[in-house]
């Protein structure tokens, strides 16, 4: 099983602020949802909090150290236990948030990157990225338009080695 990472930040590495993300870009939504339908989502509490409710068409992970309950997701407390429920897929997704990106970049295989062209001030950011330990599968750019209030490059990173 490939296990992936999807972030979207801005060039001044802004993943969040205040537990949301400070832009709303359909564009941006559409490549999460082009790259996740179908597969495991795996997302700290807070995560799943920002968003709200499960994401549908796709199994929804949560790590968590506290218990809790809510429908249509499965808890774990240990990556261990989340990778284990995602075995049968080919590939699972890290969708957030800071401390999952920070504490589980040196472990992807892949990465979904969308650099927001623009920073913004924000209170959680993507670990910094050593560029030499990626290859890029394919990059697409989207000019601003009037749904989208930034440019957007859009990769994909496959881990060298």
């Amino acid at each position: 099983m490939t296990l992936s990472m999807i972030v979207a930040m801005t060039q001044n590495r802004v993943i969040g602020k205040d537990n949301q993300m400070p832009w709303h870009l359909p564009a941006d939504l559409a490549w999460f949802k082009q790259h996740t339908l179908g597969k495991p989502v795996i997302m700290g509490r807070k995560t799943f909090e920002s968003i709200g409710r499960a994401l549908p068409k796709r199994p929804n992970i949560i790590l968590s150290r506290s218990a809790f309950h809510h429908q249509d997701i499965q808890v774990v407390q240990d990556m261990e236990t989340a990778l284990a429920l995602s075995k049968d897929y080919p590939e699972a997704m890290l969708i957030g948030g800071g401390q999952l990106f920070e504490q589980y970049i040196d472990k992807v295989d892949r990465l979904y990157l969308t650099i927001i062209q623009t920073e913004l001030a924000g209170d959680t950011f993507f670990p910094e990225l050593d560029w030499t330990q990626w290859h890029i599968q394919s990059e697409l750019y989207r000019p601003a338009d009037e749904q989208n209030a930034y440019d957007l490059r859009f990769f994909v990173l496959e881990r060298c080695g």
